[in-house]
């Protein structure tokens, strides 16, 4: 029998200890619980370092004062309310405030914080935003993301894609998901989302699906059916997920998840630093360890697999971490917020005890990529 989707956000409903829950409901309280119980059932609650269970379950670190709310400065590139536009051809748009579950080391959880500064950052004008891209002849895609692009009604997400469409130098939209993880039956059971993106994601003008799939066991034999259905609906699957300690830094789990990934027709896109939000210390792997698991991982496959590179979404651009020598860490501008940025190369000495580039000194070198004319 199909399992019947709820949505838990009380600790109670876990399988805990009376002990343990008073202990994480401290967490719990400052940093809200949420999740699917279709995931919930995945988790092993008999192993306490069950990895799917860092994913959603409190953990007493959070509330180590370690992190910023906005640590990729998202705030400065917003342009209108839910609408950020940091890269020239790229506007994203929150277009949800809702998950089917939270992530402990979200880095955008303070859409999620009950505080009295906290702010409405989710699109509301939709006209206002094709305004916006009409004036910007420069953008070439749109990103829906959130939250959760997918926890959107399909006639909401019809309109949004819709309206985004009439724009003609627009050429491709992104959808930011986690449900394949945590709630695959909205793709199972939704015949007309299917058919909203089959119509919509054409030669030329396609959708792209970008998923969120941490571990290996999150793909399970739904969320392999989803993506079949998604992919014969014409859209284009990519992954991308965080580095993050006890779930995926080992470099034989990360393997396996690209080529369980690559196998589905899911491409290896992204693995994301994590990045130092408030209350992410637990789950935060060092710059330098986590560049050594990323390319022990990527040696252990091939093709598809391999195309995936290890970056870190800083204030300033999308920087790849490209290599380590035995004294230095070398980084490159994968996509820069200032154009004179574009392909820079930046060289600091090594710190193993870095968990982000502002932890590293003055860099030794900086090598532009125009530094010569291009003749």
């Amino acid at each position: 029998m199909p399992h019947k989707v709820q949505f838990v956000r009380d600790l109670s409903e876990l399988p805990l200890s009376t002990e343990e829950r008073a202990r994480l409901q401290k967490v719990a309280d400052r940093f809200p619980f949420f999740c699917s119980s279709y995931y919930l059932r995945l988790i092993n609650f008999n192993d306490p370092a069950d990895p799917l269970r860092r994913v959603v379950v409190p953990d007493e670190g959070e509330l180590e004062v370690w992190g910023r709310i906005d640590p990729s400065s998202e705030g400065s590139y917003t342009v209108m309310e839910g609408v950020q536009h940091k890269y020239d051809s790229t506007v994203l748009v929150l277009a949800s405030n809702r998950c089917a579950g939270l992530c402990r080391y979200c880095f955008r959880k303070r859409l999620f914080l009950e505080t009295p500064e906290r702010r409405e950052e989710r699109l509301r004008d939709l006209d206002g935003l094709v305004r916006y891209l009409e004036r910007h002849p420069e953008v070439t895609n749109v990103i829906f993301s959130g939250g959760d692009a997918l926890m959107l009604s399909t006639p909401r997400l019809r309109e949004l894609i819709e309206a985004v469409r009439r724009v003609p130098h627009v050429r491709y939209i992104r959808l930011g998901s986690r449900i394949l993880s945590y709630w695959p039956e909205r793709i199972l059971n939704d015949p007309e989302l299917l058919e909203l993106l089959r119509t919509y994601s054409r030669p030329g003008k396609r959708i792209y699906l970008i998923t969120h799939f941490d571990h290996p066991r999150e793909v399970t034999p739904e969320a392999e059916r989803a993506c079949e259905l998604l992919l014969r609906a014409g859209v284009q699957l990519l992954n991308q997920c965080p580095l993050i300690a006890g779930v995926n830094d080992d470099p034989a789990i990360l393997a396996e998840l690209f080529r369980k990934l690559a196998g589905l027709g899911v491409a290896p896109y992204y693995v994301f630093q994590c990045r130092p939000t408030l209350g992410n210390k637990p789950y935060a792997v060092p710059v330098e360890r986590g560049y050594r698991i990323f390319e022990a991982a990527r040696g252990r496959v091939s093709g598809i697999a391999k195309r995936v590179r290890f970056v870190m979404s800083h204030a300033m651009g999308k920087l790849e971490i490209v290599a380590l020598t035995r004294e230095n860490i070398v980084f490159k501008f994968h996509r820069a917020a200032r154009e004179q940025d574009t392909g820079k190369v930046l060289i600091y000495r090594r710190n193993p005890g870095a968990y982000w580039l502002d932890d590293y000194a003055e860099p030794i070198e900086e090598v532009p990529l125009f530094e010569e004319p291009l003749t």
